[in-house]
């Protein structure tokens, strides 16, 4: 079994995102929703609904971000 870095998506509302992304990337971002739809048996129907868990994985193990966070004490955003 593969290990990705997200596991199943909470059955949570919906939020409309409007982004471009680059051709690769899009490509990318299906493969990955189906690959985490195999292995989670919870298909992905929209890949776009990866992209906040997508980021919320990112900022939260990037120590970078943490760090200047600590240092300039900048608000957590509200869930």
């Amino acid at each position: 079994m593969t290990k990705l870095k997200l596991g199943p998506l909470p059955d949570d509302k919906p939020v409309k995102v409007t982004l471009e992304l680059p051709a690769p990337l899009h490509r990318d971002l299906i493969a990955y929703a189906e690959v985490l739809g195999r292995e989670t048996g919870q298909p992905i129907s929209d890949p776009v609904r990866l992209v906040v868990p997508m980021l919320e994985r990112f900022m939260t193990t990037d120590r970078g971000f943490a760090k200047a966070r600590r240092s300039v004490q900048v608000p957590k955003a509200e869930t």
